[in-house]
């Protein structure tokens, strides 16, 4: 047997160098220096909502439009309409904070509210009266919404008979925002500017007395949820286009006020938080007692891609605020700047006797431009050099014009017929790659 040989110095190995030194020491990450950042703009406040007018002082009038140069809307935004308009708006808003629609379902309802939930029953009754026409597989706007409109306009007089609207003159102005509600006869569409004529529907019946603040949590949670139903079943039937050329604000193709009407809702809950919403359990269990829930889920089902990132990119953005807090400051920011704020939106405003105009506004009659609902284009009035008005068109060079934009395709309309052709099926996710 083979004896061990000793093993020589030189064929121990050498411990490893100390590099200790020569790694770098960790310093901790010092926290950022917010001194000098501008401090985060407030929300805009609601302001006090004032009593309405005695009924002798109101001088009823057909709404007409008024804001047609920048002048005029200028003149509207230091107002007190414009005041009277985000009071209100904010009021419903804010009526519902940490409230969810069964607690509001629950609670004694004020017999107004079953009046016009039954009004807007009617409503969505007419569609089936006004079946669309073929489209061929079109997915622009079903010209039988034509029909539709005068189908409505023949239930105005009844409808407001029975919310206690008497005198023709006081009929003819408040109805015709509820006329304006449902979309535009000639273009045949349908944006948050009609949804904001809903709700001056509702403000010249508080300013009528019909409907006192009491009522607020029951029309942002009960009669408003039901405008917007009759209003998908009138979307999905008669394809109306998006009234602006991406949607507007890129925020919703059609609505607005669930956003902030639903932010508000979600203020301080205790779990949901507003990344929840690209949770489908979460829209699934709550989306019947929170706005904003609900109209997300609504989109998500409308749209031929999946996900937020893609469909809704602004929703997606949203959703890393840290709170309900946030989101809901930033709808009413929204509403100040890219409602109220914006030329091409109130453009198409209407004013009357319970929601008066400011001296020194332009008219209708001093201009060629034609009524809301008969204009072709939705164009921005621009003072002539013979003092007229005309109807002009904004080109700023941007990717979307500001003024009557593209014709788009009704995202709703292209469902409903991809559902046709492969029969009755919902609508196949493509990948997006």
């Amino acid at each position: 047997m083979p004896s061990a040989e000793p093993i020589s110095d030189t064929q121990i190995p050498s411990p490893p160098p100390d590099l200790s030194n020569k790694l770098p020491k960790l310093i901790p990450r010092r926290k950022q220096d917010k001194s000098n950042e501008a401090p985060l703009k407030p929300p805009p406040p609601t302001p006090a909502l004032p009593s309405p007018p005695k009924t002798e002082d109101v001088k009823y009038q057909h709404p007409t439009r008024r804001i047609l140069s920048k002048k005029d809307h200028d003149l509207f935004l230091g107002s007190p309409t414009c005041d009277l308009v985000t009071a209100f708006v904010f009021g419903l808003s804010d009526s519902v904070r940490q409230t969810t629609v069964s607690s509001v379902q629950k609670a004694v309802k004020e017999p107004v509210i079953d009046t016009i939930v039954n009004l807007l029953d009617e409503a969505e009754q007419a569609v089936a009266l006004c079946p669309a026409e073929d489209a061929g597989g079109s997915r622009f706007g079903n010209k039988a919404f034509i029909t539709y409109l005068d189908k409505i306009e023949t239930l105005l007089k009844p409808w407001h008979d029975k919310l206690g609207v008497t005198g023709a003159a006081a009929q003819d102005e408040v109805s015709t925002y509820i006329f304006h509600s449902f979309g535009n006869k000639t273009r045949i569409d349908y944006g948050s500017g009609h949804e904001l004529n809903f709700l001056i529907w509702l403000l010249c019946l508080n300013r009528l007395d019909i409907l006192p603040q009491s009522t607020f949590p029951q029309l942002a949670l009960i009669v408003f949820p039901r405008y917007l139903r009759v209003m998908r079943v009138v979307q999905s039937t008669y394809y109306l286009e998006p009234a602006g050329s991406h949607g507007v604000w890129g925020l919703d193709d059609y609505q607005f006020a669930p956003f902030l009407f639903g932010s508000a809702q979600l203020v301080h809950h205790p779990h949901i938080r507003p990344m929840s919403i690209h949770k489908p359990l979460i829209l699934e269990e709550c989306s019947k007692d929170y706005l904003y829930l609900e109209q997300v889920a609504y989109v998500n089902s409308v749209k031929n891609v999946d996900g937020l990132r893609w469909h809704s990119p602004m929703l997606d953005d949203i959703s890393s605020a840290k709170n309900w807090e946030k989101v809901e400051a930033g709808m009413k920011k929204m509403f100040v700047a890219e409602v109220l704020g914006k030329l091409p939106v109130m453009q198409h405003f209407l004013f009357g006797g319970l929601v008066p105009a400011v001296e020194g506004m332009s008219t209708e009659d001093e201009t060629d431009v034609a009524g809301e609902m008969e204009e072709t284009e939705g164009g921005q009035g621009q003072v002539t050099p013979e003092g007229g008005m005309k109807h002009v068109h904004d080109h700023s060079g941007k990717t979307w014009d500001d003024c009557c934009g593209i014709k788009v395709p009704s995202a709703i309309g292209a469902m409903q017929e991809m559902k046709k052709r492969q029969g009755g099926e919902s609508l196949r996710r493509l990948p997006f790659d």
